[in-house]
């Protein structure tokens, strides 16, 4: 028996009210599927995903999750389905920061309901897996900017939803960090998660994603596995500077632009 997709965009057009950003973008992801998301500054990336997690109304087509509409889920249940880490982190009250990763969990419990200690016990496992637990009793207003992001991706990894959407989840991290976030994502894709991230880093995309979502002018300029859209004429394209594309081994490689731009 197939699979039923964990996420799909049927003909999706996105935009605010009647000017489209972005549209035609079909796909549909599987349990264990991760998608990347490129695309120059203003091409409609934060956009689309929000439009994925039924934050914005599309402008034509649907979005659909394991079989269901989004357009059919009360809030809730969309979170059952769905984690999101946003570009910008909006946290501007000091909460402790296990309690912020604790907010995740609302969609899991009776209205009103106080956490239990499964989902303390769930909120911490998260901090650990990022290794950020001696961050915990600490007001996220004190952290900075790569702390407090890695805090929104572990709040989303306590939502545990098996649809995770990041929108560039490593812009401000560090070099130790970036590597342990883009870890955390290679395994969430082998225990079944599906997940969908924009980046500005076609390298990040070749070595932890399945397939690239390239957006141009409104439109896809590709929609393809990685190894088959992330070429060097598509990336010259999406940028408008020539590149060349260096292999560092069998897996991995990285673009680099050309120095006569």
């Amino acid at each position: 028996m197939a699979t039923v997709p964990l996420l799909e965009a049927r003909e999706l057009a996105v935009g605010f009210a009647a000017r489209r950003i972005v549209e035609g973008i079909t796909f549909a992801l599987a349990p264990g599927e991760s998608l990347a998301v490129l695309g120059g500054n203003g091409a409609g990336k934060s956009t689309l995903l929000r439009t994925l997690l039924g934050l914005l109304v599309p402008l034509g087509g649907s979005v659909v999750t394991a079989g269901v509409g989004i357009a059919a889920l009360r809030p809730s249940e969309r979170a059952r389905r769905l984690a999101y880490v946003p570009q910008h982190d909006g946290l501007s009250f000091g909460f402790r920061v296990l309690d912020v990763v604790l907010m995740a969990r609302c969609a899991q419990l009776p209205w009103f309901g106080p956490p239990r200690a499964a989902d303390r016990d769930i909120a911490r496992d998260a901090l650990a897996r990022l290794r950020i637990v001696e961050l915990a009793e600490r007001s996220v207003t004190e952290l900075s900017g790569g702390e407090r992001q890695l805090v929104l991706i572990a709040r989303a990894l306590a939502q545990a939803a098996p649809v995770l959407i990041l929108d560039e989840p490593t812009s401000s991290l560090d070099f130790g960090n970036r590597a342990r976030v883009l870890h955390e994502i290679d395994r969430l894709r082998a225990e079944g998660k599906s997940i969908v991230v924009s980046t500005h880093e076609p390298d990040l995309a070749l070595a932890h994603a399945d397939r690239a979502l390239l957006l141009r002018d409104g439109r896809p300029l590709a929609l393809d596995r990685v190894e088959r859209a992330l070429t060097a004429a598509n990336i010259e394209r999406l940028y408008g500077l020539p590149v060349t594309r260096i292999a560092i081994d069998a897996r991995r490689s990285v673009f680099v632009p050309v120095q006569s731009l």
